[in-house]
């Protein structure tokens, strides 16, 4: 049995082009449904995932008539091949109850899993990358921002030789201890830049 499924995003736009074309292959049912909002529940598009049963086709005008999303798109379509459902998009030429059809929806498929793995590696790399620069999720290890822009203000007053660093410790509202672990936090994370630097060289 086909089913057709035809979806506006505002109560605006006109239907008609969408159900003429589904009843013009044959759809015995059609569901028809307005949304307004991106967020809105598509109440009809349930009904009809509910009521498919195996061997029905479901017949849409455009693919993003079903899927607001690629993400979304695959998975309803690859639970639609897994009940023994088929899938036909009008205006894409995509057939899943044909060899063709089914062939270029996977390669469709593998191309958007291609594109999530290459955004995963890339996460990775920078994740990876930053903590090699001593610092995780983007932030220094060991220190809070404040606790960053103390130690610089304190490294640009020790360099101009004018104040102990007794005195700077005060001006900042730190012990000298604080002061000198900040020293050493920001002579250590210099030393790492130059090591990758030179690495990068090699």
């Amino acid at each position: 049995m086909k089913i057709g499924y035809a979806r506006v995003s505002t109560q605006e736009q006109n239907l008609e082009l969408q159900l003429d074309a589904l009843k013009a292959v044959g759809c015995e049912q059609i569901y028809k449904e307005k949304v307004s909002a991106v967020g809105s529940e598509r109440v009809q598009l349930i009904k009809m995932v509910d009521s498919l049963r195996t061997g029905d086709i479901v017949v849409v005008w455009k693919l993003d008539r079903l899927g607001r999303s690629l993400k979304e798109l695959i998975e309803r379509v690859s639970d639609f091949q897994q009940s023994g459902i088929g899938f036909v998009s009008l205006n894409d030429s995509i057939d899943t109850t044909t060899p063709q059809g089914r062939l270029v929806f996977n390669i469709f498929a593998s191309l958007a899993e291609f594109e999530r793995e290459i955004i995963r590696e890339r996460t990775k790399a920078g994740l990876a990358a930053a903590k090699a620069r001593g610092r995780q999720g983007g932030r220094p290890k060991g220190l809070s921002k404040e606790a960053i822009q103390k130690a610089h203000a304190a490294k640009a007053l020790l360099e101009r030789k004018e104040k102990s660093a007794a005195e700077i410790a005060r001006i900042l509202g730190i012990g000298r201890a604080t002061l000198y672990r900040y020293m050493n936090y920001l002579n250590n994370s210099i030393a790492t830049e130059l090591a990758i630097a030179q690495s990068r060289d090699n």
